[in-house]
C-alpha cells in the first residue's frame, strides 16, 4: 500500500498525522471498503486547484461579443393563458 494511502478506520485512528503529511508533503487518498473514497489536500493546494484562472470581469471584458449589441429587453406583453 502507498504510503499516502489510508484505510478509513486508520484516518480516523491517526487522523493529525494524517493533516501533518497532507499539510507538509502531498495529497492524501482515505479508502472506504477498498474504493477511494476522498482525498485530503493542504488549503493551499486546495486554492491552486479551485481558483479561477481570471476573475468574471476580465473573462467578460475579453469575451468575443464585447461589442455586439445584444437585444435584451423584455416583452411587455401579458403570460399567455394556460389550462390547468
Amino acid at each position: 500500500m502507498k504510503t499516502n494511502t489510508w484505510q478509513l478506520q486508520d484516518a480516523k485512528s491517526k487522523f493529525s498525522m494524517l493533516v501533518e503529511k497532507a499539510l507538509h508533503h502531498e495529497p492524501q487518498f482515505v479508502t472506504r471498503h477498498g474504493n477511494n473514497a476522498v482525498v485530503i489536500v493542504s488549503f493551499d493546494d486546495y486554492k491552486k486547484i479551485t481558483k479561477p484562472e481570471t476573475d468574471l470581469v476580465t473573462f467578460l471584458r475579453n469575451s468575443p461579443l464585447v461589442g455586439v449589441d445584444l437585444d435584451i429587453s423584455r416583452r411587455k406583453d401579458l403570460p399567455r393563458e394556460t389550462s390547468l
